[in-house]
């Protein structure tokens, strides 16, 4: 087997962790909790990290009038559906397809993941923003607009006596390294073609 195939296929197969690993973690540190609370996003679900943490997230964000972390969101049924096919695809187009193709797989991958994380900045836009009139504290901004709660997207950010990290975990890393291994194989399949 070449070895631009082999790449396409064992980088399509890597999307498969996405289903056993979570894609991201969201972190909330604060005095009063000395172990931080925290959250882990799969393509099917949300986790806690440690016993118990979305709950009490929920009860902390009610006070501020935050929306509860729900059970499931459509996105969840989604997801899974989309990867399968996007795996089942690149390892048939690995197997049978020309080189050219495995661009047009990785772009169309791409294209996919950046609309998963503007679907997720936007979750996080309304989580952090849609806060209910009824909430028993209101914190305002000095410019007298009411403050949001939005975690960062990805990195570190205070909110009030919290700091809320956002980063990749281990499913991340998985299609991360995945499609690096299709678009490498993009480039030796050109390769072995002109030799």
């Amino acid at each position: 087997m070449k070895k631009s195939r082999f790449l396409m296929i064992i980088g399509s197969f890597l999307l498969l962790g996405l289903f056993v690993f979570p894609l991201w973690n969201i972190t909330l540190e604060a005095p009063q909790y000395p172990i931080p609370l925290g959250m882990n996003i799969h393509i099917n679900k949300f986790a806690d990290t440690h016993p118990h943490d979305i709950k009490n997230i929920n009860l902390m964000n009610h006070y501020v009038g935050m929306q509860y972390i729900p059970e499931t969101i459509p996105e969840f049924k989604i997801f899974p559906v989309a990867i399968g096919i996007m795996v089942i695809l690149g390892i048939l187009i690995g197997f049978k397809a020309n080189y050219k193709w495995f661009l047009g797989w990785f772009v169309l991958m791409s294209i996919l993941g950046i609309a998963g994380m503007y679907d997720f900045y936007m979750w996080e836009y309304d989580y952090g923003h849609n806060l209910s009139q009824k909430a028993i504290m209101k914190f305002t901004n000095p410019d007298g607009s009411v403050m949001g709660f939005q975690p960062p997207l990805f990195g570190s950010k205070d909110i009030l006596n919290f700091t809320a990290h956002s980063y990749p975990m281990t499913g991340a890393w998985f299609m991360f390294t995945g499609m690096f291994m299709t678009f490498i194989a993009f480039f030796v399949g050109k390769k072995e073609t002109n030799k």
